[in-house]
């Protein structure tokens, strides 16, 4: 069963009340545990180590719009393909600051879910991961990658509208639609701008060729979906040479490091364009 404890972490000026964040106590002493185990076993690749913690975790959609009013969830038994990378990231973060208490975990995920750190309401949500992306980049906790040359050959001119076009499918939109103005000043402002991208053709590429991802970085999925910049985020993996994807699986209904390679998996998804490539920022 679902708890909603007021923590008081901080206060949030904007609003006046205090932020509440929605977890379970399993969720805090799976948390918790995964940090003290990290600090005792210090992995060679703790974006690695922490994506393997969720491994086999069920697949949920939709897993941030309960309640009426946005707050912080943390939900480490249901993920969908954000969560499952943001629950990694903020635990890698925590782990590189030496933090191994819930309370750090939650200031990490709110940083890195929220605009500026910030939770206002919905429209602060970092909704397309280009935003996701940009903010993190700009709050020191990822870095985005491309060097401007081979394989990032591709480029993407953004033109996002999906979410203030197709406002019924979000709960949250459907019943503010004052939120549907702010989410479509704030597409605007991001509408004409462009980012190289590796095509999904360079894939099978060796590690050597494609040196320029790490395993432990995350991979955005480009898409050519109307509305859209991306379809799915997940976690890039070397295997004997091979690259593959950590992820929250829709198909699989769990999360999976995929058997298939990236470049296999990519020929599968029609609508795929490439990948952007984030790297996080150890302190």
């Amino acid at each position: 069963m679902r708890i909603i404890f007021s923590l008081f972490i901080w206060c949030c000026a904007l609003i006046g009340i205090a932020q509440s964040v929605e977890y379970t106590a399993a969720d805090s002493i799976r948390i918790e545990e995964m940090l003290r185990k990290a600090q005792t076993e210090r992995p060679e690749n703790a974006m690695l180590y922490f994506g393997k913690q969720f491994l086999g975790v069920s697949y949920v959609a939709h897993t941030l719009e309960e309640g009426e009013r946005e707050h912080l969830i943390i939900n480490t038994r249901a993920l969908d393909c954000t969560t499952f990378v943001e629950n990694v990231l903020a635990l890698f973060i925590c782990y590189t600051e030496k933090a191994t208490s819930f309370h750090a975990f939650c200031d990490q995920l709110r940083n890195i879910r929220y605009r500026g750190g910030i939770l206002t309401d919905y429209t602060s949500r970092l909704h397309y991961f280009t935003w996701w992306g940009e903010d993190n980049e700009a709050m020191g906790l990822v870095k985005a990658v491309d060097t401007g040359k081979f394989p990032f050959t591709a480029t993407q001119r953004l033109n996002i509208n999906y979410m203030t076009t197709h406002p019924t499918l979000y709960k949250h939109l459907k019943n503010n639609p004052q939120f549907v103005k702010v989410i479509a000043a704030q597409e605007k402002a991001s509408n004409g701008k462009t980012y190289r991208y590796i095509p999904k053709s360079l894939l099978n590429r060796s590690e050597q060729e494609l040196k320029d991802i790490h395993t432990g970085d995350i991979v955005s999925l480009i898409t050519k979906k109307a509305g859209l910049d991306t379809s799915h985020v997940g976690i890039a993996v070397w295997q004997d040479g091979r690259l593959h994807l950590m992820h929250a699986s829709s198909i699989h209904m769990k999360v999976i490091l995929d058997p298939s390679t990236f470049y296999d998996y990519g020929q599968r998804q029609t609508s795929m364009l490439g990948i952007r490539v984030y790297r996080p920022t150890a302190k």
